[in-house]
């Protein structure tokens, strides 16, 4: 039965019960963390003989034969463009390869268009207003960057297909003051959903105000499936920009960060001809170069892009019980109350959860106070404010199976409390 089809006497008794069974919950004394998609100790295990591929006696030139010790190479030694092209779906001559995070990358990007412009544009700090488009739910850490700046961040709903596109290209195509979007497209942060053929078209095919519109197209979780019978997948969006005659307006990013390290992997951003010559200019007075050394062992070990998958697998192979035993839980313990619904997503690194409006904060709450730290409700939403406080994001990879089990019973309890007492409420 629904809970909202209960009568206030089974609601009182029910609270009863889940009253006495939280008592017993916080008693255990749990202590795990749901709170960001950290890779767990054994993930990070599977790469550790990457730091036995390079040495003291090595031969550390590249394929060129370029000295990976010495200075210089300010987009990358070619074989790590290649390795990166190929994980990305395009080509080399679309690749800079920077040092071992995504985020400093976009960071850079939205800094030097806001000083210096884009490809000749007046540099956004000196218009009167900035505007971003941020698709919601969505990752916290892009809308940080861009509230750092100061921008408008305009809130766009999320489907299971991508962000809504009419209004995408309501805002896009009408308003030059805005200047960018926000966009994870496979599996994306928090729901794991993927864009469709058609959304990746329509935004390749925008038509926007502003010439120095961009698409941010963070592709963090593109290699990162958890099933080989059944992956997302997304279409280039570099090759789509160019077929609809827009070119320069994307930056495509992605990392090895959750792949071999994170905090030594190796970082690159996808993108035009014109734009690579034009971040360049940047790059030759920011730095003489990034860690080569650490290119070519990433080279050296996965060798190409069949082994990057194959790595892949092994990570999945970790990740994978973690996901069904959270979402096991879930439908075991709430599935027909009509108190939530959550993302079943075939890769990435998340699960997101609606709770009933109202209540994503007191869910949040509870799990922190009997042992479960969550991600604070409304991080994925621009200023931290979801206007339903229904949202909650599901990070499954640090804890093991066995205690993602736990985790997911302690927040089960904690959805059906909260959503009684939300309900008891309104009775």
């Amino acid at each position: 039965m629904q809970y909202i089809e209960m009568s206030k006497e089974e609601l009182l008794t029910l609270k009863s019960e889940l009253d006495a069974r939280y008592t017993e919950a916080k008693a255990k004394g749990l202590k795990l963390d749901m709170s960001r998609g950290k890779p767990s100790a054994s993930q990070l295990n599977v790469s550790l003989d990457m730091l036995d591929c390079i040495n003291s006696s090595s031969d550390l030139k590249s394929e060129n034969g370029t000295d990976c010790r010495n200075y210089g190479v300010l987009d990358g030694i070619d074989e790590a463009k290649k390795l990166m092209a190929d994980m990305m779906n395009t080509t080399p001559e679309h690749i800079i390869v920077y040092g071992n995070a995504s985020l400093n990358i976009m960071y850079d990007q939205i800094s030097r268009a806001y000083t210096h412009g884009l490809l000749g544009s007046t540099p956004w700090c000196k218009l009167d207003k900035i505007k971003f488009l941020c698709p919601a739910p969505g990752y916290d850490r892009h809308f940080a960057i861009t509230e750092r700046f100061g921008f408008e961040m305009i809130t766009i709903p999320m489907t299971e297909n991508g962000p809504d596109m009419d209004m995408v290209e309501q805002y896009v195509n009408n308003d030059a003051a805005v200047k960018g979007i926000w966009c994870v497209p496979k599996y994306s942060n928090p729901q794991g959903y993927t864009y469709s053929d058609e959304t990746v078209k329509r935004m390749a095919a925008l038509k926007p105000a502003a010439e120095d519109f961009r698409l941010f197209w963070d592709n963090a979780y593109i290699i990162h499936d958890l099933y080989d019978d059944k992956k997302d997948e997304v279409l280039d969006i570099i090759s789509e920009c160019e077929k609809a005659g827009n070119p320069d307006m994307v930056f495509e990013f992605a990392s090895t960060s959750k792949v071999s390290f994170p905090g030594s992997g190796i970082a690159a951003m996808a993108t035009s001809v014109a734009n690579i010559a034009d971040v360049k200019k940047q790059l030759t007075v920011q730095t003489i170069g990034h860690d080569k050394i650490n290119q070519l062992r990433h080279v050296r070990y996965f060798k190409d892009i069949n082994g990057l998958k194959a790595h892949m697998k092994k990570h999945a192979d970790a990740m994978r019980p973690k996901f069904e035993a959270t979402l096991e839980v879930l439908e075991k313990e709430l599935g027909g109350l009509g108190i939530g619904s959550w993302t079943k997503p075939n890769g990435g690194y998340f699960i997101s959860f609606e709770s009933m409006e109202g209540c994503a904060k007191a869910i949040v709450a509870k799990c922190k106070e009997a042992g479960v730290t969550l991600t604070g409700a409304g991080a994925a939403f621009p200023y931290g404010k979801d206007p339903k406080d229904s949202n909650i994001r599901i990070a499954p990879s640090f804890p093991t199976p066995e205690e993602m089990a736990l985790a997911a019973d302690l927040f089960a309890l904690c959805v059906k409390l909260v959503s009684v007492e939300k309900i008891l409420e309104n009775k």
